[in-house]
């Protein structure tokens, strides 16, 4: 079977179920391990280029008000791929090549493969959304070994909140900077089987634009700032447009040094792998008397108070 994957949580899903010799194309934000081993078939007009996260939200808001996509396909190289089937998504056409997008470029080809959205909405979709791609590639029972294997370290993150009985801790979770957006999809989920509650957030929604006021007077105990497609470096060069505002120095998670910059990729990509990993390193962030934060994810997130020392 040849497989082309046009979403970054798909590719990695694939790779952790061992299913990489099926994939034959990508997409241009995918993994890093996959982008050494695979050609891009989707390519972005902003790719290589370095905006402020405003000017990225200006970008994107107008090409969606505009009904136009920055996404393109290479269509030649799909055609001489001749991909039996394609993963695709339709839950937010701003971060990635949509079904619509794609299917122009599939109506092209000499060979109609079979697309196949994956449109998560909640955590438990993340979850099903695995066993999906492990069952259009003829692979089911990979599909629960892996599941099988995330729900266990689940569960000890669970039981380990029981057996300490350890309060919910008031978060928030930001997806973007400027302007501020709030969680929303399977972040909220993530919250909660970490240990937290976000009362700002959307669950199994969109993220949506959220008025500093609103943030300041929920007053988190705890906030993790992720924006989408940024890592803690890329993240700490815009965070002023969040410190100086008024009110930073008032919120319990700044005068507690709680503030923290985390990959994206833990949280925004719905893969159920990196998902886990989030809420493992949320658990940390809301709990560190009882969680220590796993090696593998150490250079996943930085203090605020740490990313001014290292400045």
């Amino acid at each position: 079977m040849i497989v082309c994957s046009f979403l970054p949580a798909t590719t990695q899903m694939i790779y952790d179920m061992g299913l990489q010799e099926f994939l034959h194309g990508i997409t241009f934000e995918c993994p890093k391990k996959a982008l050494e081993e695979k050609p891009k078939v989707v390519r972005c007009v902003l790719e290589g280029k370095d905006y402020s996260s405003e000017e990225i939200d200006r970008i994107f808001s107008a090409s969606k008000a505009e009904g136009r996509s920055l996404y393109f396909v290479e269509d030649d190289l799909l055609e001489s791929i001749a991909p039996d089937l394609i993963f695709t998504q339709d839950v937010c056409e701003v971060c990635q090549i949509d079904t619509a997008c794609t299917s122009t470029a599939v109506a092209k080809l000499s060979k109609a493969p079979k697309l196949v959205p994956l449109n998560p909405d909640g955590l438990q979709d993340v979850f099903s959304m695995a066993m999906t791609i492990a069952k259009e590639m003829g692979q089911e029972e990979k599909g629960y070994a892996y599941l099988a294997k995330l729900q266990a370290r689940l569960d000890k993150v669970t039981d380990t909140l029981r057996k300490h009985q350890a309060p919910q801790r008031r978060v928030s979770l930001l997806e973007w900077i400027q302007p501020i957006y709030n969680c929303g999809h399977w972040i909220p989920d993530q919250i909660a089987l970490a240990g937290g509650v976000d009362m700002l957030s959307n669950p199994s929604g969109d993220s949506i634009v959220t008025s500093w006021e609103k943030i300041r007077r929920y007053n988190p105990e705890v906030l993790v700032i992720a924006p989408c497609g940024f890592n803690t470096e890329r993240a700490k060069q815009e965070i002023e447009l969040l410190t100086n505002k008024i009110g930073w120095n008032d919120l319990k998670a700044v005068r507690q040094g709680r503030v923290f910059l985390a990959d994206f990729d833990l949280f925004t990509q719905p893969s159920a792998s990196t998902l886990v990993d989030g809420i493992e390193l949320l658990a940390t962030l809301f709990h560190p008397e009882i969680f220590e934060l796993p090696e593998h994810l150490s250079h996943k997130v930085v203090s605020l108070a740490e990313a001014k020392i290292l400045d």
